[in-house]
C-alpha cells in the first residue's frame, strides 16, 4: 500500500490547526496525491492525553470521526505483524505511540507524515514535514 500515514500531531494540527503544519505537510493532508490515513494508535494517543487532561477535544467520540471524514483519511487498524515489528526497531524512540506508528508505517509502505525529530533518526523510516 502507499499512502500517507499522519502522526498524532499532524492528524491534529491538520484537523484543528493547519498553520502549525509545515508547507509540504500542509499540501499532503489538503490535497493529497495518495491515500492519507490515521493509525487507531493515534486515536488511542488523542483520547489518553484528554484522558489525562493535557487536551481538550470536546465530544471526542464524535469529534475524531469527523476528523477523519473531513480529512477524507482512513483509519489503520493495529495488526499483529505491526506488533511483531516492533521487536526489530532500536530503541531511538522510547515513546511507544510513535513506536507503533513507525512499524505500521514500515510494514504497509506507508510514509509517516511527522515533525518528530526522534522519528527522523531512524535509518529506515519514511518520513516527509
Amino acid at each position: 500500500m502507499q499512502g500517507y500515514l499522519l502522526d498524532t500531531h499532524t492528524f491534529l494540527w491538520a484537523a484543528q490547526a493547519p498553520e502549525k503544519l509545515s508547507r509540504r505537510a500542509r499540501r499532503i493532508c489538503e490535497t493529497p496525491a495518495k491515500p492519507l490515513l490515521v493509525s487507531v494508535v493515534s486515536l488511542w494517543e488523542l483520547m489518553a492525553l484528554c484522558e489525562a487532561e493535557k487536551l481538550e477535544i470536546p465530544t471526542l467520540g464524535l469529534t475524531l470521526p469527523a476528523w477523519l471524514d473531513r480529512l477524507n483519511a482512513h483509519a489503520l487498524m493495529l495488526e499483529t505483524e505491526h506488533v511483531l515489528a516492533l521487536y526489530g526497531l532500536p530503541l531511538l524512540h522510547r515513546d511507544p505511540f510513535d513506536r507503533a506508528l513507525l512499524a505500521q508505517a514500515q510494514v504497509e509502505g506507508l510514509t509517516l507524515v511527522t515533525k518528530d525529530e526522534d522519528i527522523h533518526r531512524y535509518p529506515s523510516a519514511k518520513w516527509i514535514w
